[in-house]
């Protein structure tokens, strides 16, 4: 059982995230990439260089994001949410790649240190850029506690360092006014630190959801809450449980008094169905019901 109403709310806030953090992406490019012009600065390139991939991921984004929340078909039964597993894999290597690319320019600039020229143009271009992106992170949070969309949640973590990265930059071009020359090349270091280990956390999920990993142990143990919660309700067994994209399915054996008519323990079920699927929306539940006394001789062979 699947809510459409949660299934299009989901659609709605991922959609209009991964188009709004494009946006913001587009914007945030062409602005580093004139101050990085105009001043020559290691970290400014570092940080444009990390706006392009952002926005690459972005666009990569939406156009997954189609086929993703694309509802089931005749050759995709279960839906096509594992599209969005895929693209939090990609864009974790995204973030990997521009990792590598800090991480060279930082060393560079670490063993050639120098004045940035025009900073101030850095400094207003690099408020502007923390701003931006303090809005955006402040609304992909939002989406993702909404909707506990990885998709969402791997270019979050692009915009969160970019926080860091522009706080960074920041202080680089302050610094290197003649107070610590190496501080344009150690911030894009430190920064590049951050994004490996972030994009390792994404993949980790990702990996996760793609290898049909159960539910954790506190959602399993609500899952067999509610169940048991129903007064008819003698047992349950062979619980089992996945995730692609937003949607969850279940599936258990529901043991239930061997005098119930075929009806009343129909009826039963789509009781407990719409337990869980008001805990755990958009979800599927699927449900094999067992006579109590078949499960006790078979228990006891």
């Amino acid at each position: 059982m699947t809510t459409k109403n949660s299934a299009d709310d989901y659609a709605f806030w991922v959609r209009l995230a991964a188009i709004f953090s494009t946006s913001i992406a587009l914007i945030l490019v062409v602005i580093k990439l004139y101050a990085w012009l105009v001043t020559d600065s290691s970290a400014m390139l570092a940080s444009t260089t990390d706006s392009v991939l952002d926005l690459f991921a972005s666009i990569m984004s939406i156009v997954i994001l189609r086929f993703a929340l694309a509802p089931a078909d005749k050759e995709h039964s279960f839906g096509h949410g594992k599209a969005e597993s895929l693209a939090g894999l990609v864009q974790a290597s995204f973030v990997l790649g521009s990792a590598i690319i800090l991480i060279f320019s930082g060393v560079s600039r670490v063993l050639n240190p120098q004045v940035i020229v025009q900073s101030e143009v850095a400094i207003w271009v690099t408020i502007i850029s923390i701003a931006l992106t303090l809005i955006l992170v402040a609304f992909q949070r939002y989406v993702i506690k909404r909707t506990g969309s990885i998709i969402i949640s791997g270019d979050a973590l692009h915009y969160q360092s970019d926080l860091f990265l522009n706080l960074g930059v920041l202080a680089a071009i302050i610094l290197s006014q003649g107070i610590w020359l190496h501080a344009d090349g150690v911030f894009t270091i430190l920064v590049a630190l951050y994004l490996v280990f972030g994009a390792g956390q994404i993949m980790v999920q990702s990996v996760s959801q793609l290898m049909d990993s159960e539910l954790s142990d506190e959602e399993l143990a609500q899952i067999k809450s509610i169940v048991l919660a129903h007064e008819q309700a003698k047992g349950i067994h062979e619980l089992r449980t996945r995730q692609s994209g937003a949607q969850k399915f279940i599936q258990f054996h529901l043991e239930l008094n061997d005098n119930l008519s075929l009806l009343e323990a129909h009826s039963i079920g789509d009781e407990i169905e719409a337990g869980i699927c008001s805990a755990f929306t958009p979800c599927e539940v699927f449900i094999h019901h067992d006579p109590s006394s078949v499960v006790q001789n078979e228990q006891s062979k």
